[in-house]
């Protein structure tokens, strides 16, 4: 079987500054893999790299065996990419956005990807509403919904439920589990919330300074490192590290 991705040796420069340290991991198809690290690790750059938003200074990243430098087109035809700071138009409301966002992907079935749409949303009557009476949470559910209603093979999310509370954070989780077991939509994350990444992750990388310094599943990392929970076992790898 083909790896959903496959990143290897990354290195992503910003001028003097370092963002990703040959950074490598793979994800299984259907895998549900977290990117995990403090403010400035290299997390969001790893992203965006695989949603052919950036170019890697060096290495290569394969998705569905497909090289998203030479061929981002291909990639962007399987992959949804939701940034941490997206936005949906104000002025429409939401069914209307589900709608055009349809549209604008070519999806052939417009109508039947518009009521998947909807029931991801799970935000009913309040969709006839412009967006920009939305609240916080309910503006991320219908992003959401936009991600996924195309079904892609690989959706890519940026801190999907970063400052939401735990109704609206919840009905994502749940929504993201869903369509990985279901769909086997392999789902590519990055969240400083450890227990939402305990709650969604098969594993997850650790990183620090643009380089992973631990891989493997949540549970295994906290029996390996004798910690009750992911930020324990974050904090211990970064003192070894540091040592």
């Amino acid at each position: 079987m083909v790896p959903a991705i496959e990143a290897e040796h990354l290195v992503k420069r910003f001028g003097d500054i370092l963002a990703l340290n040959d950074l490598s991991f793979t994800v299984g198809e259907g895998e549900i893999y977290g990117l995990i690290g403090p403010n400035g690790a290299g997390k969001t750059t790893a992203l965006r790299i695989v949603g052919t938003i950036l170019k890697p200074t060096s290495g290569t990243v394969r998705a569905f065996d497909i090289d998203v430098v030479k061929e981002p087109s291909k990639v962007r035809e399987i992959i949804s990419y939701l940034p941490e700071e997206a936005g949906a138009y104000r002025n429409l409301s939401g069914f209307e956005y589900l709608s055009f966002m349809a549209n604008f992907y070519g999806q052939k079935q417009v109508e039947d990807a518009v009521k998947e749409g909807v029931r991801i949303s799970g935000l009913e009557e309040r969709l006839k509403d412009r967006v920009k009476t939305y609240s916080k949470g309910m503006n991320r559910r219908l992003l959401l919904a936009r991600a996924l209603m195309v079904r892609p093979k690989l959706a890519i999310l940026d801190e999907p439920t970063g400052g939401l509370d735990v109704v609206h954070a919840l009905h994502i989780r749940q929504t993201i589990r869903h369509y990985a077991e279901t769909y086997r939509t392999t789902v590519l994350l990055s969240s400083h919330n450890m227990l939402e990444v305990e709650y969604l992750c098969n594993r997850i990388a650790l990183i620090d300074k643009g380089r992973a310094i631990a891989e493997g599943p949540p549970e295994k990392l906290k029996v390996e490192f004798g910690a009750k929970n992911l930020e324990e076992v974050f904090a211990k790898i970064a003192r070894q590290n540091a040592d």
